[in-house]
């Protein structure tokens, strides 16, 4: 027996606190998870029969039902993610079937579903403390938002749906995928002329390894497109680029436009089968949000008070360009607004962010990070030993007020070619309060930042900065979770709350403040120059009205999609959406524009963002109205920090995320707090 299958020496079974990362290998991934497959059946078949137990221990059962089975697949999914090999890559898509089948059918299980409605009607059942009856009721109302109640032929049609959505939305995904990679543009450095020399040099490499030497390879992937637009003198290349953006997923044998239609019709036929007048209704049945319509409104309140700011902006770019062309230049087109933004953004504030990078060694700004968090949370960040993934892992024990050993985290940060792209924060394991004590939680954080070079530092943009502030916002979200009940602790609240803890971490890094704490010159140990200061914080909200405008259009498309259009109709849904982005663009839309084919976000998963779009302008008034108070009663004071671990950070879904809200700011949230940080309404 091999020891990949030999349980008793498989590292992912039986996985503790410490992961052994240095000895889990590609070939211990699919024995571990069918041997923990069939444990979960086993206690699967268990909980369906708690009936004839009176239900001894039935709650505690189902909070654990997958706990280790959860750890195994992250674990699996990780490791592929930032070591990637063709054997990891294989053993995850091994894996992925099988436990994809298993997750399906649980809330499928009749059995299962049987003993949970009639624990509920129990005494037991009518009796649990205010967490554990939130975790029932949510777990019913997942069943049956699942299908558990359908009978027949009504069960079977659900069935086929789900089939044929994750199909269609997979062949849709690959579309994009396929179109993207597909795209290419080989120039002359004649023709790129005004981009940074990082662009410069990465295209050039690019080309050269596809045998072009001499050329530039320019393609569809953003670290290209969007410094093309932004910088590209040559009006011609940036409505070149531009165009092949907005028709990506319409080419032959790659056309998304029959899917999207099909996506919307499969999803509302959905819902409606399962009692719900549209798909937004039922994605949002379990978030803030609520509705379809209740979405629409909140997006359409924000279009609305922020449109006057944003003709303005239009106004202003429009004579800025005719300025510096001539009365009888040609009109702006969509693919002049990021150039003509940028020359208008420097001719205002003289303000260029790779200015910034200088103040922002990555271990500096690591330790202002923690120190923020000491002063403003009570809880300590050290490093630690154990073992990790690659050797730029690192390793941190976090400890609250009282000296507990609360959770500990990995950090990897560097992109490397086996590393996926992005940011991210991930669990391992979820601890919490148990009858002897606490047991810690273990997450990590993930980053593709700017490198260390020869013997300068890792250097980061204020971007970067914010990025590493965000992901360890959603770290102490997990952290510092106090909820016993597993299924409830930590991340896994409503989707639109679930960015409140990471994007209010963002504030700190525009407080000079906070800054003062780290942003220090790496040569000279300055803090950032006073006037250097005022040009960022004046250069933050530069065309603020069409930041927001872009993401109400992306939204408002969304939910118009999934509410308001008649897929059974004979509109088309590619120049309907059109048709709503256009009035969010500073430019006409050229008639074949046809964004959607290749929007993702919307329609490359069964649900992923669709419905759901407006989440990240839902989590942006909460983060920037949350903050106010930290503004207001100072941004280290202890007390506000406290009562934000107490309302927010430490509850998980133990409660209505609404409730924890008001809880925290003693009212509903105030959209106007984003339109004042935006600079869209007087401070």
């Amino acid at each position: 027996m091999s020891a990949a299958t030999d349980a008793s020496s498989n590292p992912l079974l039986n996985v503790g606190f410490r992961i052994p990362f240095d000895q889990i290998r590609p070939d211990h991934a699919e024995p571990a998870v069918d041997a923990l497959l069939t444990q979960a059946r086993e206690k699967l078949d268990h909980l369906a029969r708690a009936g004839e137990r009176d239900f001894a221990g039935f709650m505690a059962d189902l909070d654990t039902l997958t706990e280790q089975l959860d750890t195994a697949r992250t674990i699996v999914g990780h490791l592929d993610g930032v070591v990637s090999s063709d054997e990891w890559h294989a053993a995850k898509m091994a894996i992925l079937p099988k436990v994809s089948e298993f997750y399906t059918s649980l809330t499928l299980h009749e059995g299962l579903y049987a003993a949970l409605a009639a624990f509920a009607q129990t005494e037991a059942g009518r009796t649990l403390d205010p967490v554990r009856a939130r975790h029932l009721k949510l777990t019913l109302e997942e069943f049956r938002r699942e299908g558990a109640e359908l009978q027949g032929e009504a069960r079977e049609r659900l069935g086929e749906l789900n089939t044929r959505l994750a199909q269609v939305t997979s062949e849709y995904g690959k579309n994009v995928l396929d179109a993207t990679a597909a795209y290419e543009l080989y120039v002359g450095p004649e023709r790129l002329s005004g981009l940074p020399q990082r662009v410069l040099d990465a295209t050039a490499r690019d080309a050269a390894e596809k045998g072009k030497e001499g050329q530039h390879r320019l393609t569809q992937h953003a670290p290209t497109l969007l410094p093309v637009l932004t910088y590209a003198d040559d009006r011609e290349l940036r409505r070149e680029l531009w165009q092949a953006s907005g028709t990506l997923g319409v080419q032959s044998g790659r056309d998304n436009r029959p899917l999207i239609r099909e996506i919307l019709k499969l999803r509302r036929e959905k819902a409606q089968l399962l009692g719900f007048r549209d798909f937004a209704d039922y994605v949002l049945q379990d978030r803030m949000a609520g509705t379809g319509e209740r979405a629409l409104a909140f997006e359409r309140d924000l279009e609305a008070r922020t449109r006057p700011s944003f003709e303005q902006e239009k106004a202003d770019l429009n004579a800025f360009y005719h300025e510096q062309m001539g009365q009888d230049a040609p009109a702006l087109e969509a693919w002049d607004t990021a150039y003509w933004s940028e020359k208008e953004q420097q001719a205002k504030y003289n303000f260029d962010e790779e200015q910034l990078r200088p103040y922002f060694p990555l271990e500096q700004v690591l330790s202002g990070l923690f120190e923020i968090t000491r002063r403003v949370f009570g809880v300590s960040v050290t490093e630690a030993q154990a073992p990790g993934w690659h050797p730029e892992v690192r390793y941190y024990d976090i400890h609250d007020e009282a000296g507990t050993h609360v959770a500990s985290f990995y950090t990897d940060w560097f992109p490397r070619d086996s590393k996926r792209a992005g940011a991210w924060m991930n669990a391992f394991v979820t601890g919490g309060p148990r009858e002897d004590g606490v047991d810690p939680h273990l997450g990590l954080m993930c980053g593709n930042m700017t490198p260390p070079s020869g013997d300068t530092p890792a250097l980061l943009s204020i971007r970067e900065v914010e990025t590493v502030f965000h992901e360890f916002g959603h770290l102490l979200h997990h952290a510092l979770s106090r909820v016993a009940v597993r299924s409830l602790a930590g991340t896994k609240v409503a989707w639109d709350f679930v960015e409140l803890p990471s994007q209010i971490m963002e504030n700190w890094v525009m407080e000079r403040e906070a800054l003062d704490l780290f942003a220090r010159h790496y040569e000279t140990g300055e803090p950032i120059p006073e006037e250097l200061f005022g040009r960022m914080v004046a250069a933050r909200n530069y065309r603020a009205a069409a930041a927001a405008m872009r993401q109400y259009s992306f939204g408002l498309t969304d939910l118009a999609l999934h509410v308001e259009f008649d897929p059974d109709s004979d509109a088309d849904p590619v120049p309907y959406a059109r048709d709503i982005m256009a009035r969010f663009s500073h430019a006409p839309l050229p008639e074949d524009y046809a964004m959607i084919a290749s929007f993702g976000h919307l329609f490359s998963s069964p649900v992923g963002y669709g419905a759901g779009y407006y989440s990240y302008k839902w989590a942006e008034v909460l983060d920037a109205d949350a903050f106010s108070r930290f503004a207001k009663e100072g941004i280290f004071n202890r007390e506000t920090g406290r009562a934000f671990v107490d309302s927010v950070l430490s509850r998980g879904n133990s409660a209505d995320p609404a409730e924890l809200y008001r809880e925290f700011m003693g009212r509903d949230p105030d959209a106007d707090a984003l339109l004042r940080r935006s600079g869209l309404l007087p401070a």
